[in-house]
């Protein structure tokens, strides 16, 4: 009996979305050719992508005076989304969403921020990262088709330090470096149990993922080991790269990923993209099963996927990643707001606007400034929904509260990145929150952010 012709195009169909591409057959290709024809869109993509940056942002390197991060990088100062022409910020400010909207008043860094390449998405890593693994494992995780797109200036310090809640006697474990499956059994067989070692070990071996992996559609030019938990969570904190979410379709709908610390994971109760997941155990179980492969099941099967045991193997890494602790903040008391003795004047007028004026804590309540719960801000009341280089900028849904303490040492901000600065921030929160905060409110407000 002869095969339904119509089945037979469908299932193929279906092959080469699962093979991640959607700019060509990837699936009929052979390796080599597929890799030629990508490297040469590359440029094309990455000048695309340099143009939207460059028009949204100032991404110059503007380090803020006597602030820094944990290990000593600067933070970075001042507002770097670009204002429409002949607008001000107080001017905005003074505007309905309504008229915002039908003005077209909406700032461009405000709208969604694509993947570096967002129609191909997928996992993407900084070069320092990249480096830095490949230097210690041998493990390259450079892809061929595209490369991360953010300066490194404007991302957390790399690698960043590890604060566990077992040990705060210890201070920064990770003695300055990036922890991977080379070197953590030296850095850490004397302070963690057996139990939570081997939580650790799972967390940096690498396994399949998508882009990475020892299929002949994959980004990498070798056939690859794959992907470990701690190359986007570097050091159990974030170093800031990207992917597309795998729980939204179509392709233009799905939001690009700015990758969240695990510090504090310990005191948080939904996890996930859309945060459906109760525990940081269904998290890590669902990461190997489902994000690591674009929520497509048939492709993680072919892929490679990892499938961890709940028992001796999630349990053990989640009881890991439970220790991951926030920076220290001394100016904070133990109920985690200013202690007077401690804080600047600016500060303590930041923290009143902070609980007061800005509105900030209905949703980022002390000690840890978050409520643990999701929120829709709604922002598609201030645009018309448009495409922006493969990615439609309409509605984002809920989005979950994350803690706000040490966010100074994690930029960039907002679930997908669009925020340079802690500065941008306040500036975004004030058109969709509608406070109308003065220029010195602003600054006393970021000043207290700083000390989170």
């Amino acid at each position: 009996m002869n095969a339904n012709p119509l089945l037979k195009t469908s299932v193929l169909a279906a092959v080469c979305l699962v093979a991640g591409s959607l700019q060509g057959h990837e699936g009929e290709e052979d390796f080599d050719v597929m890799v030629s024809r990508l490297r040469k869109d590359k440029p094309r993509f990455a000048e695309r992508h340099t143009k939207l940056l460059n028009e949204r942002y100032d991404l110059s390197d503007r380090p803020a005076q006597g602030v820094t991060m944990a290990r000593g990088k600067p933070v970075q100062e001042g507002v770097r989304v670009k204002l429409p022409d002949g607008a001000t910020w107080q001017q905005l400010a003074g505007l309905t969403p309504e008229e915002i909207k039908a003005k077209g008043l909406w700032p461009a860094g405000f709208y969604p921020l694509p993947h570096p390449h967002h129609e191909a998405g997928g996992m993407v890593f900084p070069q320092p990262l990249i480096d830095e693994v490949k230097r210690q494992t041998q493990r390259d995780l450079t892809r061929f088709d595209l490369d991360f797109d953010l300066p490194q200036h404007l991302l957390p310090e790399f690698p960043a330090p590890i604060y566990l809640t077992t040990r705060p006697d210890l201070g920064d474990v990770s003695k300055g470096k990036l922890v991977t499956l080379g070197n953590f059994h030296e850095l850490f067989k004397n302070i963690l149990n057996p139990k939570q070692l081997e939580g650790l070990r799972l967390l940096v071996t690498p396994f399949p993922q998508a882009q990475f992996n020892a299929t002949d559609d994959r980004r990498a030019l070798k056939a690859h080991q794959g992907v470990a938990c701690f190359d986007c969570h570097a050091n159990g904190h974030t170093d800031s790269a990207t992917h597309t979410v795998g729980d939204i379709r179509p392709n233009e709908h799905r939001h690009r990923i700015d990758t969240p610390p695990l510090r504090g994971v310990n005191i948080q109760r939904l996890f996930g993209s859309q945060r459906a997941m109760k525990s940081v155990e269904d998290f890590t179980e669902f990461e190997q099963r489902a994000a690591y492969f674009d929520g497509d099941p048939e492709q993680a099967t072919r892929k490679g996927v990892n499938i961890l045991e709940r028992g001796s193997q999630v349990h053990f890494m989640a009881e890991f990643q439970d220790l991951l602790d926030f920076p220290p903040a001394p100016k904070l008391d133990l109920f985690g707001r200013l202690d007077p003795a401690k804080a600047t004047p600016q500060e303590l007028r930041g923290q009143e606007i902070f609980f007061g004026k800005a509105q900030c804590a209905p949703c980022h309540p002390a000690p840890y400034y978050t409520d643990n719960l999701m929120h829709n801000l709604k922002v598609e009341r201030f645009f018309k929904p448009k495409m922006i280089n493969g990615r439609m900028a309409s509605a984002d849904g809920p989005i979950k509260t994350f803690p706000l303490r040490g966010i100074k040492d994690s930029p960039t901000y907002l679930h997908d990145g669009r925020l340079i600065t802690l500065d941008d921030t306040v500036e975004f929160f004030n058109l969709v929150l509608q406070t109308k905060l003065t220029e010195a409110e602003k600054a006393d407000l970021v000043a207290f952010l700083r000390t989170l």
